[in-house]
């Protein structure tokens, strides 16, 4: 085996462990969105492992991981969703975009970036989720009463991804020295 095709079946096999580690992490989640008269939104781990596939891998891996990730989830992890255009916005492409975190690919001490990237990306795809699907749904915040949808759709979206991407962005932190031989090498014998 040449060394091209066993770094692309290295990249496989480790995006593939990440999505299954990440896909066991969606079991483990704090919901939040019912609380307030919404239809989902947690707070969990599972960008974790998508931002870390593709802070090692790159942009091309990291999206593919996380669309996999996304499509997976909906349908093993109790996704939910009014219309087909949700179940792709709000999973396939919200979790694709993860993988923006993959424009930071191996730069030292900057994995907390491809989080915050990374992050961004998936709340901006629940945001067009939020002003084109879900604003006939729309519901009063905080007892505040909702008449703008953009609005609704960002305090709603930044309920539960703000505290995802803090601890997303503070693991990233913690695990970079730990795991640096793992990141920033592609041999680890």
């Amino acid at each position: 085996m040449n060394s091209k095709s066993s770094t692309q079946l290295r990249c496989l096999a480790e995006c593939a462990v990440f999505i299954a580690l990440a896909l066991a992490l969606s079991y483990l989640k704090i919901p939040l969105g019912f609380t307030f008269g919404g239809f989902g939104g947690s707070i969990d781990l599972v960008m974790i492992p998508l931002i870390l596939a593709a802070f090692r891998w790159g942009l091309g891996w990291g999206l593919g991981a996380g669309l996999i990730f996304g499509t997976l989830k909906f349908f093993f992890a109790g996704g939910s969703a009014v219309n087909w255009q949700s179940m792709l916005l709000d999973y396939s492409v919200a979790y694709m975009f993860v993988g923006f975190a993959g424009l930071i690919k191996r730069d030292p001490d900057r994995m907390w970036l491809a989080a915050l990237i990374g992050c961004f990306g998936r709340f901006v795809i629940h945001f067009i989720s939020g002003i084109t699907i879900y604003a006939e749904y729309m519901y009063d915040i905080f007892g505040l009463p909702m008449t703008n949808v953009w609005v609704y759709s960002a305090l709603y979206n930044a309920s539960y991804m703000l505290p995802n991407t803090v601890i997303a962005v503070l693991v990233c932190l913690l695990l970079e020295k730990p795991l640096h031989k793992f990141l920033y090498q592609d041999k680890l014998a």
